[in-house]
């Protein structure tokens, strides 16, 4: 199935200076591998939808009561969706979850391929910046399977009761699954 995306993807070259890519799909469900297989395959940068978490003085109830607003996609579009679409360099600061603040700036060369990867980056006000849509999907019992290896035992429970939720009532609000490109089970 890889073979087929980055089939996809020099197909998209073929028409386009740059492809601007996103993985969206449920948590665990192999987004950051597939982003940085398909790295290692094209060369592409690699852009990660943690780094835009909402900061704490975003996280307002109604914000996060609404499917896929706790991102924040207008930091998102204005720093990198409108850039990588003039094909420009730049920077941006992630957000760190640890500490609840941005972070120094990261640079971003030109390139070609740019993949962005995480829940939430199909998100309805940067739908349309991408060229190519993947949805990545577990099994339930998989998926708690990974995150516990991932994350341990306690901080598993987060993701069960709220991080999980959460992401499901975002794929179904929008149909992300099967507004995707493509889907896959990894």
């Amino acid at each position: 199935m890889v073979d087929r995306i980055i089939e996809a993807i020099n197909g998209l070259l073929e028409e386009k200076e740059r492809v601007i890519i996103a993985i969206d799909g449920r948590c665990a469900s192999g987004k950051t591998t597939l982003a940085y297989a398909l790295k290692s395959a094209l060369g592409c940068n690699v852009l990660h939808m943690d780094d835009f978490f909402l900061r704490p003085e975003q996280r307002t109830k109604g914000r996060l009561e609404t499917p896929g607003e706790n991102i924040d996609h207008e930091r998102f579009l204005s720093e990198v969706l409108k850039p990588l679409k003039k094909g420009e360099e730049f920077y941006y600061r992630p957000f760190n979850c640890s500490t609840l603040v941005l972070d120094e700036p990261v640079f971003v060369p030109k390139n070609k391929i740019t993949v962005i990867e995480g829940s939430y980056s199909c998100n309805k006000a940067l739908w349309d910046y991408y060229d190519l849509r993947l949805f990545l999907t577990v099994s339930p019992e998989e998926q708690m399977k990974r995150i516990v290896l991932r994350d341990g035992k306690e901080y598993s429970k987060v993701f069960e009761s709220k991080w999980i939720p959460l992401e499901e009532s975002y794929f179904k609000a929008y149909d992300i699954a099967a507004r995707c490109d493509f889907i896959l089970q990894l």
